[in-house]
């Protein structure tokens, strides 16, 4: 049991490695910031999750000591992956000139830029009645 532990934890940080390697290359080759934040939290959240699942193997099953910090660390980062990516591409849209913004749904304005003169916003309650 302890060989077949062991060969999958050394799988799963392989697997790892190779998503934040390639979720860093794709850092430093993508050039829109929206592009370049996809990949770089997406290989994060993968290819830390792997190492870490990895780790609580080898504490549990190999050295039969169970941590649960890597499940903490693991829980944490799920968590504040998704909000960091948010508020991410908050600034982004917030950076960018309004006009280069493809048009958003039954002609309403964006939620992060403020409605131009003349523009009715129908994304709001206070619109809806």
């Amino acid at each position: 049991m302890t060989l077949v532990a062991e060969a999958f934890a050394a799988a799963l940080i392989l697997v790892g490695g190779a998503f934040l390697l390639l979720g860093s290359t794709a850092l430093a080759r993508l050039r829109d910031p929206l592009r370049r934040l996809h990949a770089p939290t997406l290989a994060a959240t993968v290819g830390l999750g792997a190492i870490l699942i990895a780790s609580m193997l080898d504490s549990g099953l190999v050295r039969a000591d169970p941590s649960w910090h890597e499940l903490a660390i693991a829980l944490f980062l799920f968590l504040t992956a998704p909000v960091s990516a948010q508020m991410i591409a908050k600034v982004h849209l917030l950076e960018i000139d309004p006009a280069t913004l493809p048009a958003p749904r039954e002609g309403g304005a964006w939620a992060s830029q403020a409605p131009e003169d003349g523009v009715e916003d129908r994304g709001g309650p206070e619109a809806r009645g």
